[in-house]
C-alpha cells in the first residue's frame, strides 16, 4: 500500500480546501474550533450549503446523486472540512440510513426519501436503543403490527441523539416473536410528526438536551415505509452499524482537536511540562496510527475488499482517543475547565481567562459527555468480541 497521495489527489485536496474556506460561515467555524454549542440552525446551515453543492452525500455513488468520489477523495474531503472547523455532518441521514435505502429500498422509496437527505432539508433521527436494549439490541420490544396497508407501532426508543430536531426517523421494530430474536426485526421509517409520536428530552449533566426518549402510542405508518423485507431488519441494521462505527472513529476530528489541545496547553503554561507533553505525544502517535488504519481500510475498499470487517476496531480506537483528548484538555485547563454558565459562555465569557484564551470552553462537561463514546454504536467490550471472532478468527 502506497500512503503517498498522488498529484491528482493533492490537487483535489487544494480545491476542497479553497471551496470550504470560501463557503464555511466564520461564526460556525469559530464555534467548532472553540467547542461552543452548535444550534440546529448552525448544523442545518452547513448541511444545506453542502447539499446545494451536491456534497452532503459526499460518500454516495453518482447514480444516487452523489459525487462518486473515490475512498481517498472522501477521506481528504472529511479531513479538510474538519481542519477548517466545519461541523460534523449529522450522520443519521446521509451516512447511515441513506446507504440502507440505496442497498435495500425499492425505487419508489429511493426517489421519495433520498432527495431530502441529499439537500439537507430533512433531518433524520435514529431509533435503535430502548430501555434495556442497548448493547443487546436484538432484545428490542417496540412492536409494529401489520393491519391492512399500515403498521401500528407501540413502544419506546431512548438515547435518540438530537431527536428533538427530527423530521423523519428510521426504526428497528419487532414484527415477529417467533424463532431467534434477530429474525423478527424489521426496518421501518416514519414521519416524526405522525400522531402518537412523543419526543421527551433527557437533561444531561451539563444542562443540555442532546438525547431524547421517543414514545410511540398507536402510531400509524404506511406499509410502504417498510424498507426491504419484513423480518429482515437485522441484516439491514448490521449494514448501517458498520457505517456508523466507521464514522464514530472520526480521525479527522481527532487531528483537529489535537491542535486545540496543544493551543490550550501552551496558553495555560503546561506545554513545557515534559510529563504532560509526553501524554500529548502518545496521543499524537495513536492518532497517526488510527489514520494509517483508516487509510488501510480505504485502500482495501479501493481494491474491492470488504473494508467494513474491521469497523469495530476503528470504533474502539477512535472512541478511546476521543476520551483521551477531552481528558487532557480538562487537565490542561485546570480550574478553568470547571465553570459552565451557558448564557455567559455564549456571550464570550471564556475570553476573560488569563491570556484571553478562547479555547477554554466547558472542558469538564466535554470530558463527561465523551464517556458515552465507548458505549454508543455498540459498546467497546462487545466490539472486541466481534473483532476477535471476525478478524482474528
Amino acid at each position: 500500500m502506497d500512503l503517498a497521495f498522488t498529484p491528482e489527489e493533492q490537487k483535489f485536496r487544494e480545491d476542497i480546501r479553497a471551496w470550504v474556506a470560501d463557503n464555511l460561515p466564520k461564526h460556525i467555524s469559530h464555534k467548532v474550533h472553540n467547542a461552543l454549542e452548535l444550534t440546529r440552525d448552525d448544523m442545518q446551515t452547513w448541511a444545506k450549503i453542502l447539499g446545494k453543492k451536491g456534497w452532503l452525500g459526499y460518500g454516495w455513488p453518482k447514480e444516487f446523486g452523489g459525487p462518486g468520489w473515490t475512498a481517498i477523495e472522501k477521506h481528504l474531503f472529511e479531513e479538510e472540512c474538519a481542519m477548517a472547523g466545519a461541523p460534523r455532518i449529522v450522520p443519521f441521514g446521509p451516512v447511515m440510513v441513506a446507504p440502507v435505502i440505496m442497498a435495500y429500498g425499492n425505487k419508489e422509496q429511493q426517489q421519495r426519501l433520498l432527495p431530502g437527505i441529499a439537500s439537507g432539508e430533512v433531518w433524520w433521527s435514529q431509533g435503535y436503543s430502548e430501555p434495556g436494549s442497548g448493547s443487546d439490541l436484538a432484545s428490542l420490544r417496540t412492536k409494529a403490527e401489520r393491519k391492512g396497508d399500515k403498521y401500528i407501532i407501540n413502544g419506546q426508543k431512548t438515547w435518540t441523539t438530537l431527536g428533538q430536531y427530527g423530521d423523519w426517523m428510521f426504526n428497528l421494530v419487532r414484527t415477529s416473536s417467533e424463532g431467534k430474536p434477530q429474525t423478527g426485526i424489521s426496518f421501518i421509517v416514519l414521519d416524526m410528526k405522525s400522531p402518537g409520536v412523543t419526543v421527551r428530552p433527557i437533561k444531561l449533566l451539563d444542562g443540555g438536551f442532546e438525547v431524547n426518549d421517543v414514545f410511540f402510542d398507536n402510531v400509524e405508518v404506511p406499509a410502504e415505509n417498510l424498507i426491504g423485507e419484513e423480518n429482515k431488519g437485522w441484516t439491514y441494521a448490521k449494514h448501517l452499524l458498520s457505517h456508523e462505527r466507521t464514522n464514530i472513529a472520526d480521525v479527522n476530528r481527532a487531528k483537529r482537536e489535537l491542535e486545540r489541545l496543544k493551543r490550550i496547553a501552551k496558553a495555560e503554561g503546561v506545554y513545557d511540562d515534559l510529563r504532560f507533553r509526553d501524554e500529548i505525544a502518545k496521543l499524537e502517535v495513536d492518532i497517526v496510527a488510527l489514520e494509517m488504519l483508516v487509510l488501510r481500510v480505504l485502500s482495501a475498499a479501493t481494491s474491492g475488499k470488504n473494508s467494513l470487517d474491521i469497523a469495530g476496531l476503528l470504533k474502539i480506537k477512535g472512541s478511546e482517543i476521543q476520551q483521551r483528548y477531552t481528558e487532557l484538555m480538562m487537565l490542561a485547563g485546570g480550574a478553568y475547565s470547571l465553570p459552565l454558565m451557558r448564557e455567559a459562555m455564549e456571550a464570550g465569557w471564556q475570553g476573560d481567562f488569563p491570556g484571553g484564551n478562547p479555547a477554554l470552553a466547558p472542558l469538564a462537561s466535554n470530558f463527561f459527555n465523551y464517556r458515552k463514546t465507548t458505549i454508543y454504536g455498540g459498546s467497546n467490550e462487545v466490539q472486541r468480541n466481534i473483532v476477535a471472532q471476525t478478524v482474528l478468527g
